[in-house]
């Protein structure tokens, strides 16, 4: 196999290494705030009570979620709770918005 392939070969797989290392993290944190919402929606607080301590949470893992993000909806036995944010990634070359929608209910 030819000299250039081998650096070809080695150019690309370092490049999906890169991206994947850029793009990986706020999946996680998603992962994480998704348990956390889990388990606040148990908590059974009044919705703007329960709409801020999601916020502050959000803050807290360095999440951009606002108020006007976080969607509440009263059911008879408790609460649905729907959130949409967008987290955006500059890599060098391409910016790329992720938009995530965690929920929960209890």
């Amino acid at each position: 196999m030819p000299l250039w392939r081998r650096i070809a070969g080695l150019a690309v797989l370092g490049a999906i290494l890169f991206i994947g290392a850029a793009l990986i993290p706020p999946y996680l944190k998603n992962m994480r705030f998704q348990r956390y919402l889990d388990d606040a929606v148990e908590t059974r607080q009044k919705p703007e009570t329960l709409q801020a301590a999601i916020v502050n949470r959000a803050a807290q893992m360095g999440l951009p979620v606002r108020s006007s993000d976080v969607r509440i909806e009263p059911k008879p036995n408790g609460v649905r709770v729907e959130i949409l944010y967008v987290v955006r990634v500059d890599l060098p070359l391409y910016t790329v918005d992720l938009h995530f929608h965690p929920g929960a209910a209890n």
